[in-house]
């Protein structure tokens, strides 16, 4: 406080001007980062309940698809396949929008984009552990596992 002259005090300011700036700079920053982390985080929800709906499809369908292998009348097992193969159609865009919504879950979605060129039999690994780790809500593999899908029936690999 100091005394100018005249009968008020003047009081100087308890924050600088620049510092004010920089105040209201850091603020600003603290509150997107928070409103991204709030959004990504309803974005990942979001992905996690299309991913439980894609994996309930999964399900049904290894179900079917067992119940195929198993079934004596070719006809009804054949039934069974192509109802297993809907499942797995109806899975396969609710994958795709969950990984546009975390891409996390790309592997779920590329590994159902595979239905149409590859067996069931092929995949079942690949889209059981997928699934399972979607029911903990963790990543779209466990750590440490690797999945690779394999070849298309007539490819050759070129070495």
């Amino acid at each position: 406080m100091t005394w100018r002259g005249s009968a008020r005090p003047e009081f100087r300011r308890a924050v600088p001007s620049g510092s004010r700036r920089r105040l209201g700079v850091c603020a600003a920053i603290g509150v997107t980062v928070a409103l991204g982390l709030g959004l990504t985080s309803c974005a990942d929800a979001a992905a996690l309940g299309l991913v439980h709906q894609a994996c309930h499809d999964v399900s049904v369908s290894l179900v079917l698809y067992r119940e195929s292998q198993r079934e004596p009348d070719p006809k009804l097992a054949a039934r069974d396949l192509a109802r297993a193969e809907t499942q797995l159609e109806n899975a396969s865009p609710l994958a795709t929008e969950a990984a546009g919504e975390a891409p996390q879950w790309q592997a779920l979605m590329a590994t159902l984009a595979e239905t149409s060129r590859l067996p069931e039999a092929n995949l079942m690994p690949a889209l059981q552990a997928q699934c399972a780790a979607a029911q903990t809500g963790g990543p779209a593999l466990p750590a440490g596992s690797a999945t690779t899908l394999p070849a298309a029936p007539g490819d050759t690999a070129q070495g």
